[in-house]
């Protein structure tokens, strides 16, 4: 807790199921240019997560990018018993998180996921955002799907403008 009795919070990773760890694995290193932080297996408690049975065994990736501590995705496939897959998702929907990952380099984003055959929503475009504070940002960016339909927005800062002056 801080002094003003507020506490404090970082969002450090976001698990996500996966149906093949190969697949994915390639995805988030060739494409967002992850490593391999944690490999490993569990055999879940049926306590913790809300997903599964007690005796179930998964194998968990956690992916990172430049933090050690925050930012990093995990990737959780069932091994036994393998859950059947539900259809791959091609919109967004409630439930879904979109993710917004900022590169120095949207066309290498955009070339590999491209190589790989990734599910392109918006290809490879120039856009300008007004965000807090009336700051404006001029960015490059490509917005696509992970191999299990996981929504990502890829973008790279051009310029920024600071905010108008108030009259």
């Amino acid at each position: 807790m801080t002094g003003s009795g507020q506490v404090r919070n970082i969002v450090k990773r976001t698990t996500l199921i996966v149906r093949d760890m190969a697949v994915s694995r390639r995805w988030y290193e060739h494409v967002l240019g992850m490593t391999t932080w944690l490999d490993t297996e569990y055999v879940l408690s049926g306590e913790g997560l809300a997903a599964g049975s007690a005796g179930d065994r998964t194998h968990l990736v956690i992916m990172r990018a430049e933090d050690d501590k925050i930012g990093m995705i995990g990737l959780l496939q069932w091994l036994d018993p393998v859950w059947p897959a539900p259809e791959v998702p091609t919109r967004v929907q409630y439930g879904m998180p979109t993710f917004v990952v900022e590169t120095d380099d949207a066309e290498e984003v955009a070339r590999r996921a491209e190589a790989l055959g990734t599910r392109i929503h918006t290809r490879l475009r120039r856009f300008t955002v007004t965000g807090a504070g009336g700051v404006v940002r001029h960015l490059l960016g490509t917005a696509l799907f992970d191999p299990d339909g996981h929504f990502f927005e890829c973008n790279q800062v051009l310029g920024i403008e600071p905010p108008e002056p108030a009259a």
